[in-house]
């Protein structure tokens, strides 16, 4: 059997477990997770490498999962900047897994992500994730199973548990059964195509999703400053953009408390994601309705950043409005 490679898009709702199964296969934390919905904002890479087997007609393959924000109905610029991110991933991907919520009954938002995948003749598994929590088991699996069939005609139907590692072998061999025959991507060695820098920014907005629980779910994003990397000591500067002079006060704390703990905290993951000591120096500023600025949003995508810092450090502010200055003049 030939070598096989290709491009795999996990598709669903708002924590449906799209990162948890991404972290899972490629058995590293690429993604993070927290339990507010619509935490993933960017289209993230993780490769799975699966080495040849000894058994007959077992071959290698390589599997580049692309990992997206959840679907939804967008009403900001950063909705509809995530939404487009979701079709970018659908365009040219070999296998689309949609993951559901097993625990959860089918409703009209389940529906317009299945829609999505109306024009697609790419080979679509539904994955059925959190079947470790059904009190029922089978029972209430199977009734669930024949529902969605009625909605598509999916190439597989998986049940898996991506906390618990439950299903992910079958769903493994499922998805490169699906792939064509091709060389890999990517290096054995590279779990991703996100460079380090825009990792930790992504750690950081974890940490400020975590530490202040409800109080701000949505108005915040993290970009790194600066990110000097050395033998023994990395120094990392990033700025956590916020909405109002209020939740600029949240997060920073009584006395700097917060801003000290969320530091903290990523500071650690981002030591053991680089293996080096790190200092991280975080800053607040108040952005009002970042979320609304086509220009701010754009200049979020690492993507984006990377263009500038490979041609010349560019300060994100004033690159968004640069960029609205420019859809004002096509306009």
């Amino acid at each position: 059997m030939p070598f096989r490679s290709g491009f795999v898009c996990i598709l669903g709702r708002p924590n449906a477990g799209k990162s948890t199964l991404l972290n899972a296969l490629v058995g590293e934390k690429l993604a993070i997770i927290s339990p507010k919905p619509q935490t993933t904002r960017n289209r993230i890479q993780g490769v799975v490498n699966i080495p040849k087997g000894k058994g007959k007609g077992q071959s290698g393959a390589q599997i580049v999962l692309i990992d997206t924000p959840g679907v939804h109905k967008p009403d900001s610029s950063l909705g509809r900047k995530m939404m487009v991110e979701v079709r970018e991933a659908l365009e040219g991907c070999d296998v689309v897994l949609l993951i559901m919520d097993a625990t959860r009954k089918l409703d009209q938002r389940d529906e317009f992500a299945i829609q999505m995948l109306k024009h697609l003749s790419t080979k679509v598994c539904l994955v059925l994730n959190k079947v470790d929590l059904l009190r029922g088991g089978k029972s209430q699996l199977l009734p669930l199973i024949e529902e969605y069939k009625k909605l598509h005609q999916f190439h597989e139907i998986i049940p898996i548990s991506a906390l618990k590692h439950d299903g992910l072998d079958i769903l493994l061999k499922e998805v490169t059964t699906a792939l064509p025959a091709g060389p890999p991507y990517f290096p054995p060695d590279q779990l991703t195509d996100q460079p380090a820098r825009f990792m930790a920014a992504e750690i950081v907005r974890e940490r400020v999703l975590v530490e202040t629980e409800e109080e701000l779910p949505y108005a915040t994003t993290v970009i790194v400053d600066s990110f000097e990397e050395g033998a023994k000591l990395t120094r990392v500067a990033a700025t956590i953009y916020c909405e109002r002079e209020g939740q600029k006060g949240i997060l920073i704390g009584k006395k700097g408390q917060m801003l000290k703990r969320i530091g903290t905290s990523a500071r650690l993951q981002i030591e053991r994601m680089v293996g080096t000591k790190v200092f991280l120096e975080l800053y607040v500023k108040v952005r009002p309705n970042w979320r609304e600025s086509r220009g701010f949003v754009e200049e979020l995508d690492w993507r984006r950043q990377l263009e500038h810092l490979t041609s010349g450090h560019v300060d994100v502010e004033k690159a968004s409005v640069k960029h609205e200055q420019q859809k004002k003049r096509q306009g």
